[in-house]
């Protein structure tokens, strides 16, 4: 049964995710809002695309902490670790950050996709499984420059490795690798569409701007 301390360690969970760092960077330092440009999306995606490199890495960096801290806050828990419930509690730390990035309480409930996020949550509960994501990743990044379309097939990659490659027997994880697939898809629908459209934007690795 969850008590009152786990409770109030979700809330926190929701609240840490909450945290629009994109919108704040981009109001405190260069005075706009980044929703109202690009892709209107508050994350680091966009920041890059609108504010370049400067304002994206910070971005980038704490919004994959948001998802890794909130999981850390298991360890505050009643839980015992590395224990299903443990497991399962570290994951529903994880969904509450995922929810407070995408539905901010500190922005309007106006937030972005969560990619950042959910790769902060995958590396803290599954960190091998997470790693080997990254690299496809970083390598679909390098061959195609399409941001959405490296972000896609490492988020469809992860199910597969927690459930062929690593093994994993925690149905709970599993389910969760399989929505996080699921909902990377259904999140980049308009992604898409341009790419097969070839109107997505590609990333130049080497400045701060994007090419068509």
């Amino acid at each position: 049964m969850v008590n009152i301390n786990e409770t109030l360690l979700v809330l926190a969970a929701y609240l840490l995710g909450s945290i629009p760092t994109a919108v704040w960077i981009g109001k405190l330092f260069y005075k706009i809002d980044v929703r109202e440009f690009g892709s209107g999306n508050a994350g680091a995606t966009n920041t890059f695309r609108v504010l370049g490199k400067r304002a994206g890495v910070p971005v980038l960096i704490f919004d994959v902490l948001k998802g890794f801290l909130a999981v850390m806050l298991a360890s505050l828990s009643t839980y015992k670790p590395e224990t299903n419930a443990f497991i399962n509690f570290q994951l529903a730390l994880g969904i509450a950050s995922l929810l407070g990035h995408i539905f901010p309480v500190f922005a309007g409930l106006r937030g972005g996709k969560g990619v950042a996020t959910i790769l902060g949550v995958v590396l803290a509960v599954q960190p091998q499984a997470a790693s080997v994501a990254i690299v496809v990743f970083v390598i679909m990044l390098l061959v195609f420059r399409y941001v959405s379309l490296a972000s896609m097939t490492a988020g469809l990659i992860f199910p597969i490795l927690v459930i062929a490659v690593f093994k994993i027997e925690n149905t709970v994880l599993i389910s969760f690798s399989i929505v996080v697939a699921a909902m990377l898809i259904l999140t980049h629908k308009r992604n898409i569409d341009r790419l097969l459209k070839k109107q997505e934007s590609k990333v130049n690795l080497f400045s701060a701007k994007e090419e068509n």
